[in-house]
């Protein structure tokens, strides 16, 4: 399985356009995508501007056909607009292990 985290800081003012941005590139990856297994962003506590995506790739052709679907030219599109540039950290790493309440019993 491979990891995409994605670091990055909105600009001010385009709060509400980012986040329906992003809603839908999440919801889209994860329903139109068989090898996306998880899609999870997260705003900051202390800095609301700031979000982490955490996305979970079966492999990394799963990575390559996210970044090939329609949406994401759309998403790529929302990111020029929204995103403060140079930004926007992506690391793309294989998931070594996983830890849940199932895994305990």
């Amino acid at each position: 399985m491979m990891s995409l985290t994605v670091s990055l800081q909105v600009v001010p003012g385009h709060l509400d356009e980012f986040v329906a941005a992003i809603r839908t590139n999440a919801e889209r990856s994860f329903t139109d995508e068989p090898g996306c297994l998880y899609f999870d962003v997260s705003q900051d506590k202390a800095d609301d501007h700031h979000f982490t995506l955490y996305e979970l790739y079966a492999d990394e052709a799963a990575v390559e056909a996210h970044r090939a679907a329609p949406h994401f030219k759309v998403w790529r599109e929302a990111v020029a607009e929204h995103v403060v540039p140079g930004s926007q950290v992506n690391t793309l790493a294989r998931r070594l292990f996983h830890h849940s309440p199932e895994d305990v019993r």
